[in-house]
């Protein structure tokens, strides 16, 4: 009975215990098996990016995305504007983030667990309009002159 009120004094004082509390700091207060799709704070600067969260987002229409509270303004406000015209519940976070360039600054999430494989965005969608294609191949002289 001690017991059971002194859960009861903790909970009150301290609030309810976290499950799994590295993975949520981590995944900005969700879980890692709720994300469709995350970016980090480098890879929201890249404008292939946008185009893989609008694919994502037309996707899963009812997904939420939860968007780091320390990024540079002028950055927030370009993913802000691409969310509202795709019409896009978000959610801007200021616990538990980072501002590395490698802490995550962007999470595409479910309410509930859909296990997606592969979440990171370079992963997802690999970039091939960042690659362009190599000239052919001139054959040299002595190619022209044995061929």
């Amino acid at each position: 009975m001690a017991d059971e009120l002194q859960k009861h004094l903790d909970k009150g004082m301290y609030g309810a215990p976290l499950l799994n509390p590295e993975e949520q700091r981590k995944y900005m207060g969700t879980f890692r098996e709720r994300c469709y799709l995350s970016m980090t704070l480098t890879q929201m600067k890249d404008k292939a990016n946008k185009e893989a969260l609008q694919k994502e987002l037309a996707a899963n229409p009812d997904a939420q995305v939860l968007m780091n509270g320390k990024l540079p303004e002028s950055l927030q406000t370009d993913y802000i504007q691409l969310l509202t015209k795709a019409g896009a519940k978000f959610t801007i976070v200021n616990d538990f983030v980072s501002s590395a360039p490698d802490g995550l600054g962007l999470l595409v999430v479910a309410k509930e667990a859909v296990n997606e494989p592969v979440i990171d965005v370079a992963k997802k969608y690999p970039a091939t309009s960042n690659k362009t294609p190599e000239p052919p191949k001139k054959p040299g002289f002595f190619e022209k002159l044995f061929h």
